[in-house]
């Protein structure tokens, strides 16, 4: 029988922590996705990712902003209209975000998306 002590035992990467405690909510890892073709208002953004709520959209952006990831800029206009975009940093992430893209189709299957 395998000795299962503490001195066995590994813990996870903190990187990988910090990762999963921001992308591993809800949502977070489809709004990076959409703003990484281009910045986008908040009512597109909330278009394109079907089933979010206002609410959790702005939640999420806000979560991000602090995190150094996305930035919100504002047209005074008329009309005033808010876009958001990726930092460098959040930008960084497209390599990773489109690796896991490709994992879900092979390992995960079709889930009837469109």
């Amino acid at each position: 029988m395998a000795d299962h002590g503490e001195h066995h035992c590994q813990r996870v990467d903190a990187g990988i922590t910090r990762v999963f405690e921001l992308f591993g909510k809800r949502w977070t890892g489809p709004i990076v996705s959409v703003l990484l073709q281009h910045p986008v208002h908040f009512a597109d953004l909330r278009r394109a990712i079907p089933g979010i709520s206002e609410r959790l959209l702005s939640d999420r952006l806000a979560e991000l902003g602090a995190a150094g990831l996305v930035i919100r800029e504002v047209d005074e206009g008329p009309p005033l209209r808010v876009a958001y975009r990726l930092t460098e940093a959040g930008a960084a992430m497209g390599p990773a975000l489109k690796e896991l893209g490709r994992w879900a189709e092979i390992h995960l299957g079709d889930t009837g998306g469109c």
